[in-house]
Formats: C-alpha cells, sequence, structure tokens
C-alpha cells in the first residue's frame, strides 16, 4: 500500500513529531481524509507501518525454513540468519527510530516489541519445543532458552552497531559458533552432542 510505503519512509527517515498527515499524503499521492479514513490518526498510521516493517522482519526471518542438517547446523543457520538480518543497515536505522520514538510514545515501543522480536522469540521457542519432543534438546523452559540463545549470538556486536560501528562479520560467527557451543553444552541431548 502506497500510504504505508510513504509513512514508514517519511517516520523512520524524519521521526514520528517531524511528519505530518499532509506529507505522508502528499508523497503516497492520496488526501488527508484518505488516511483519517483508513488509520483514524497519525498514531494509528504510526503502528500500521511499525506492523508493516515487523511483517518485513518475520517475513525475511522464517525460523520454519531451516529444517535440515544436524541440530549444531540448524542452530547455526538460525543464528546466521538472525545475526545478518539485525546488521542490516535499515534494520540498525529502524530499531534507532522506534527507541527514539519511544521516549515520546510509550506505545510505539510496546507495538514494535509485540509485533516483532516477540514474534520471533515465539517461533523460535516452538521450535525448540518441536526439537524437544524429537529427543534432540531437552529444555524446560523453551522461551528462556530462545533468549539466551539469541542473545549470545548477538552480543555486543548489536549493540556496537546501534551507537555506529561497522559490523564484523568474523566475530559475529564466532559468536555464534560459541552460542552454538554453549547452547548444545546446557541442553542437547547426549545423542546430539556430537
Amino acid at each position: 500500500m502506497a500510504i504505508l510505503a510513504a509513512a514508514a519512509q517519511s517516520f523512520f527517515n524524519d521521526g514520528y513529531a517531524a511528519t505530518s498527515i499532509e506529507q505522508i499524503a502528499a508523497a503516497a499521492g492520496v488526501s488527508k481524509v484518505t488516511i483519517y479514513n483508513n488509520f483514524n490518526d497519525k498514531r494509528g498510521l504510526f503502528a500500521a507501518a511499525v506492523e508493516q516493517e515487523c511483517e518485513k522482519i518475520r517475513s525475511a526471518f522464517k525460523l520454519e525454513d531451516i529444517s535440515q542438517g544436524t541440530l549444531r547446523q540448524r542452530l547455526t543457520a538460525i543464528g546466521e540468519a538472525m545475526t545478518s538480518f539485525l546488521a542490516r543497515p535499515e534494520m540498525v536505522q529502524f530499531e534507532r527510530r522506534i527507541a527514539a520514538e519511544t521516549e515520546h510514545e510509550p506505545n510505539i515501543g510496546e507495538a514494535f516489541l509485540m509485533a516483532g522480536p516477540h514474534r520471533v522469540k515465539a517461533a523460535f521457542a516452538r521450535l525448540l519445543a518441536a526439537m524437544h519432543e524429537a529427543g534432540e534438546v531437552d529444555i524446560a523452559d523453551t522461551d528462556l532458552a530462545a533468549e539466551q540463545f539469541a542473545s549470545m549470538c548477538k552480543g555486543m556486536g548489536d549493540l556496537d552497531r546501534r551507537f555506529g560501528r561497522p559490523t564484523d562479520e568474523a566475530r559475529d560467527r564466532e559468536r555464534i559458533a560459541g552460542a552454538v557451543k554453549v547452547f548444545c553444552a546446557a541442553y542437547a541431548c547426549p545423542s546430539q552432542q556430537s
């Protein structure tokens, strides 16, 4: 939808406060009335733009597609997919913008968390539960295990990127390999330890 594309570009480049409905309407080639009829107000339009961006996140990062290989190979593929997705410049910019806008509109941060990161974590937790049922891992709390694995894979690289340091792909690979090793040592069933 042209309105959401124009809104996302304006909101994420200029910020919530500096973006006007008039600016978005002009960029999308629609009237202000059309925007108000579809989204009620500026906050509704911003929430829809955030949801659209989060949908892009979810569609680009499908855990269900990673089903082949050993446990270690699948975990490595998940870590690589997650880290490379989060390292994309547009993703770093998007997260920065959401954090800045949350300062003024706390609902924006909550909407982002629920539409993006929490949904991805829940999908990973379901995948870990399936691995548990298959006898590959022994995990009592798959939500916690999903958080632990993601945190180990991202390490300080995620924070470094948010504050302007370039991505160190070699260090990212080392982090992921270490995360897989630690995760498997903690959770892999004996048959998966090799």
